[in-house]
């Protein structure tokens, strides 16, 4: 098929490159509209699909060559999907898009027309997904609550008990008893805080919200108490696993919200495992002063 316009050699592979990412960008925006339970939701999906297969046209006509979209970024983004949600998979590609526009920028004199197509990427599907309403994201600060009570909480109860008790079933056994009763209580008090407040959330799923986010992360600290002999090695590997809750929490609320990550990992990551090291030299107190035996 011969191209419509003309296109200098120099932009040729840029745009080929462009224009495949149109494709599969529709494709996405096809896909998560398939997959939305709210019709508004949909609607918006649709609606930006059918922006991004307008982009790809317009690629086209100086190509002349029919591209397919990228079927393993497209199963990257839907697995991104199920696991973070629809918001989270939205911000993600727009800070592809970004990129996207400093290489349309770039290509502006070589390529006719090009400069609506930039004020679409621009203003368009960041209008659109501002519309995205999803339930998660109203109860981040209730998922927050749960998260942080746990990782401070119990990270600092693990390390104490490590140097206290030395026995990694005891350890254990205590963490999960402590973790579920905090848990249980976070999620009550997380109840009528919602419920006095008024603030049009559910009180009930704001508790839901709270008590799932402490119990998993609960969970994902005791697991290594119950698999290593050691409990030196126990405890290195839970707060590891601190670690990876912090780094992808942190991650998911600095590209849903667009804040900046480093700065609430660092802080989160210091209040977690300084309380940790705090009380790990408690445990050790504990040990020394009341001459616990191992």
């Amino acid at each position: 098929m011969t191209p419509d316009r003309v296109l200098p050699e120099r932009a040729r592979d840029t745009v080929l490159a462009s224009q495949k990412c149109e494709i599969t960008e529709y494709e996405i925006y096809r896909a998560l509209a398939r997959r939305a339970s709210e019709s508004r939701n949909r609607k918006v999906l649709e609606e930006t699909a059918a922006v991004e297969q307008i982009h790809y046209r317009f690629w086209k006509s100086f190509t002349g060559i029919d591209l397919p979209p990228d079927r393993i970024r497209i199963a990257l983004y839907l697995l991104v999907y199920r696991i973070f949600g629809i918001t989270f998979t939205l911000k993600f590609m727009e800070r592809g898009e970004k990129k996207a526009q400093e290489v349309y920028r770039e290509l502006l004199p070589d390529v006719p027309g090009l400069g609506s197509v930039l004020v679409d990427e621009e203003r368009h599907e960041k209008a659109l997904i501002a519309l995205i309403d999803e339930e998660r994201l109203r109860y981040t600060g209730s998922i927050v609550l749960g998260l942080n009570d746990a990782l401070v909480e119990l990270t600092g109860t693990l390390a104490g008990l490590t140097l206290a008790f030395q026995d990694t079933r005891v350890i254990a056994m205590a963490g999960l008893i402590t973790g579920i009763a905090a848990a249980l209580s976070m999620g009550s008090a997380e109840y009528l805080s919602t419920r006095s407040e008024g603030e049009g959330k559910n009180p009930v799923q704001a508790a839901t919200y709270t008590l799932v986010a402490y119990i998993i992360t609960v969970i994902f600290l005791v697991a290594p108490y119950l698999v290593f002999a050691s409990y030196y090695l126990s405890l290195a590997v839970t707060i590891l696993n601190a670690i990876i809750v912090i780094v992808v929490f942190t991650f998911y609320t600095s590209v849903t919200r667009d804040l900046d990550f480093r700065g609430r990992f660092l802080e989160m990551a210091a209040i977690s495992l300084g309380v940790a090291a705090l009380s790990f030299l408690l445990g050790l107190l504990v040990r020394v002063f009341l001459h616990v035996d191992a």
